[in-house]
């Protein structure tokens, strides 16, 4: 049964956890270990955060697979997807919220809150995520169907992200009224409503039953795994995206230092450089998605990681060589590059391994794949979190400095050089109906 734009429309829609994922990028670990000019007292130290921050996601490594393997075989009335996002949304909401209301009372008991909350928000973040990317595989019965999805996807998760990333500023201001720990806080339970809100489209308004036809897999876990990890391309794509999403997190949780600390600017800079990037990657979705039809996924990647390897060195000479404000032409051409990487190519690219997965071994295991897809990001953000605290305070007694926050746009260039190799060593994936 052909998909009508209204079901794509309520498909995208509820990728809205893209919200809670950029305030955990962007906002964990500057409201935890927060920079000289931000009006917040550090929480904890960069060692404790750093091992909390892990700690919280090697808790989560295991649900990746299971919850992509246990969608995979699920069988309800509503479908094998979207009961694990209904069930997901609130608790993913709930643990968001939870970061930014520590005890403070004594820095160990503030490390457990830290490391149990985060545990508790990557497991969800998984039981929402995992199955809402299957569902473009499942709905979606041809390759136009796919990258419809996709693109719809990644149109609502650039939106979303750019509100999480614009807005913010914005409401610290108007809900702090000088508190700015209040204002995060406030800022952090309205975004969190929005989320809730989009996922509530997609639960009511894609009848997934009617499209997948209720197929499930019957194979157990190892013969699973088994299976998909053998595909060379899928492996390829694999570690491709780990090191293009570390250098991507990094980008994304040093914006606001870099702007406030190295360019100068207040938080209403923040608002403008993520405005530019976010504003350029948009305006690139177009151009980036009619290029891929046809020259492929791979070619076009391929020269988005190259340009954000250059820009990103960019990065480094802000403040140096370039004035502070080409900071701000700088993130806006990071955008443009992004734009591909970052949003279109994901989903699209694994939903096509998957569905030619699942038709050559007979089985609807799309679920597992996007399960294993979700184990590297969140190892790209383990790595991330890792670092980037040790980077920002390189040298500096504990304290973020600037040369720790140039050192971050080192890092970024070099794991985009890593990434690189990898989609170059990818072979494509023909675009074949299922």
């Amino acid at each position: 049964m052909k998909l009508s734009n209204k079901v794509k429309f309520f498909y995208g829609i509820g990728v809205s956890y893209a919200i809670v994922d950029q305030i955990f990028a962007q906002w964990i670990i500057y409201f935890y270990l927060p920079p000289e000019s931000s009006g917040l007292s550090p929480v904890l130290t960069p060692t404790l955060l750093a091992i909390a921050l892990s700690i919280s996601r090697m808790v989560d490594v295991v649900t990746d697979p299971l919850v992509g393997y246990f969608s995979d075989r699920a069988k309800t009335r509503f479908g094998r997807r979207i009961p694990f996002i209904a069930v997901g949304i609130i608790p993913l909401v709930l643990a968001t919220v939870a970061f930014f209301y520590p005890p403070q009372s004594n820095e160990m008991i503030t490390f457990l809150y830290l490391t149990v909350v985060g545990g508790t928000f990557f497991t969800f973040y998984t039981v929402v995520g995992g199955p809402y990317n299957s569902l473009i595989p499942e709905i979606g019965n041809t390759s136009e169907e796919r990258l419809s999805l996709s693109t719809w996807q990644s149109v609502f998760r650039l939106i979303y992200s750019a509100i999480a990333m614009i807005l913010p500023g914005i409401l610290i201001k108007y809900y702090g009224d000088g508190d700015t720990v209040k204002g995060i806080r406030m800022m952090v339970v309205v975004l969190c409503l929005i989320t809730v809100l989009g996922a509530i489209f997609t639960i009511f308004g894609v009848d997934e039953k009617k499209y997948s036809q209720g197929k499930n897999s019957k194979l157990n876990f190892k013969s699973t795994i088994k299976i998909v990890m053998k595909d060379k391309s899928f492996i390829y794509y694999l570690l491709g995206e780990l090191f293009f999403f570390i250098g991507f997190n990094t980008l994304r949780t040093v914006t606001n230092y870099y702007v406030e600390d190295i360019m100068g600017y207040g938080k209403g800079g923040i608002t403008i450089a993520t405005g530019l990037l976010f504003g350029m990657s948009a305006l690139f979705f177009y151009p980036t998605v009619k290029v891929s039809k046809k020259y492929g996924y791979r070619k076009i990647m391929l020269l988005n990681i190259s340009f954000l390897i250059f820009m990103t060195v960019a990065l480094f000479f802000v403040g140096k060589i370039i004035p502070a404000k080409g900071g701000f032409v700088i993130f806006g051409l990071i955008g443009a590059a992004i734009a591909g990487g970052a949003f279109i190519f994901p989903p699209a690219m694994l939903s096509d391994i998957g569905t030619r997965i699942s038709k050559d071994s007979k089985e609807d295991i799309q679920g597992i794949c996007f399960g294993i897809q979700g184990f590297f990001l969140k190892t790209a953000f383990l790595i991330s979190v890792s670092v980037v605290p040790f980077l920002l305070t390189y040298s500096n007694n504990d304290l973020v400095g600037k040369k720790g926050i140039y050192l971050t746009t080192i890092f970024s260039a070099v794991s985009f050089v890593i990434s690189f190799l990898f989609y170059y060593n990818y072979k494509e994936v023909k675009l074949n109906e299922k």
